[in-house]
């Protein structure tokens, strides 16, 4: 079944918009003192921060970023959105088969920052109880949170989502599937999507910012760069941990 994501309309002057964090806590932790210096140094009380998905996976904490997401570390609002490692990981627990596909995207770094043994699944085996392992050891208010996830955001000029956008579907009716997963036919388009995209989910080595979407996922698990757009006024800013 093809569900439509209806997004969030905001209306706020400062968006600090963060990209994918996977699994690293040290620099969700950093990246919550840059915006709390960034709000010391040019202060504002109508302010926001949004996190674009892909929370989990690949880096070595993912139950430590959502320890923290789930009490909002930031010195503003949050709004959290769903990335597909998200999904993936819901898919995992509903059809532990999934785990063939996931365990290769870095769902063995969750499971093992779970306290879950991942032996067998390295080999490709076990995977049922791998899930009833994880269902057991991820604490409630972590599936409430991951429940509470949002898809996408309009907000003045913007739209935020994890993935981007398929091209000629107006953004009020983009596919939840597509929020979280597209890739190619989104980032090779030119055309004006209506508003510009801000999106993470294809890792780039610094931001991207192109006439119709600004890219801000700079493969923080790999590299240290955890990227923060400051969406406020005409030209977009920058917060970056490494």
């Amino acid at each position: 079944m093809v569900t439509i994501s209806h997004p969030i309309v905001l209306d706020r002057t400062r968006i600090y918009v963060i990209g994918d964090i996977h699994g690293r806590s040290d620099l969700l932790d950093l990246m919550v003192e840059h915006i709390s210096r960034d709000l010391d140094a040019n202060p504002i009380s109508d302010c926001i921060t949004v996190t674009l998905g892909d929370y989990i996976d690949r880096g070595p904490d993912s139950r430590g970023v959502l320890d923290r997401l789930v009490r909002n570390p930031f010195p503003t609002e949050l709004i959290a959105l769903k990335g597909n490692h998200e999904a993936l990981l819901q898919m995992f627990l509903d059809d532990p088969a999934v785990a063939e596909h996931w365990r290769r995207l870095g769902g063995l770094e969750t499971l093992h920052s779970y306290g879950v043994p991942v032996g067998n699944l390295m080999m490709g085996a076990n995977y049922e109880q791998a899930a009833k392992a994880l269902e057991l050891a991820v604490p409630d208010e972590h599936f409430k949170f991951l429940a509470s996830l949002k898809t996408s955001i309009i907000t003045g000029k913007y739209f935020l989502c994890h993935g981007g956008v398929r091209p000629g579907i107006a953004l009020e009716r983009q596919t939840v599937e597509d929020l979280l997963w597209i890739r190619d036919e989104f980032l090779n388009s030119t055309v004006d999507f209506g508003r510009i995209v801000v999106h993470g989910h294809t890792p780039s080595e610094q931001p991207e910012v192109l006439p119709n979407r600004i890219n801000i996922d700079t493969g923080a698990f790999a590299t240290g760069r955890l990227t923060c757009v400051l969406l406020e006024g005409a030209q977009p800013r920058f917060l970056m941990t490494a």
